[in-house]
């Protein structure tokens, strides 16, 4: 009984030191900064205007990693066969698994932040390439092997 007691605050011990970052707040002048910076991006795959549902949301020093759901305000779905990046032929909705959702990598920059990296609609977890996690595993460690 007492392995099983050391084994799990070693556990517990891990997952908090892989866990140490900040989850801004609805409302919040950071979230509002990293969801602003992003928007631009997506609604130049998307159209205007985005809205985004955080799924989550991590911030730890001058990195940041999020999982939205994004949509029209009020919580109006995209219809992804009109979206400009279809028009374009930079997305095939009929062979993806879907574009509810974007996943966002951040650094900061002076007083801004700078979406990097994102997604719209990824199938795979492309955030956990080794130069990728070189400089986001302190808000990715699970996708990139560990702390």
């Amino acid at each position: 009984m007492r392995g099983i007691a050391i084994l799990g605050m070693v556990l517990a011990a891990g997952t908090a030191a892989a866990g140490d970052w900040e989850s801004p707040a609805r409302g919040s002048q950071l979230r509002g900064d990293l969801l602003d910076a992003l928007r631009p991006l997506v609604e130049w795959q998307l159209g205007a205007p985005v809205e985004f549902v955080v799924t989550e949301m991590r911030v730890k020093g001058d990195h940041a990693f999020a999982t939205l759901v994004p949509q029209r305000p009020g919580g109006g779905r995209i219809d992804m066969a009109q979206t400009p990046m279809v028009a374009r032929e930079e997305f095939d909705p009929e062979l993806a698994e879907g574009a509810d959702h974007v996943e966002a990598l951040w650094v900061k920059s002076g007083r801004q932040w700078v979406a990097l990296h994102h997604a719209v609609g990824a199938t795979d977890v492309w955030y956990s390439w080794e130069p990728i996690c070189a400089k986001f595993r302190d808000v990715i460690p699970e996708a990139c092997g560990g702390p």
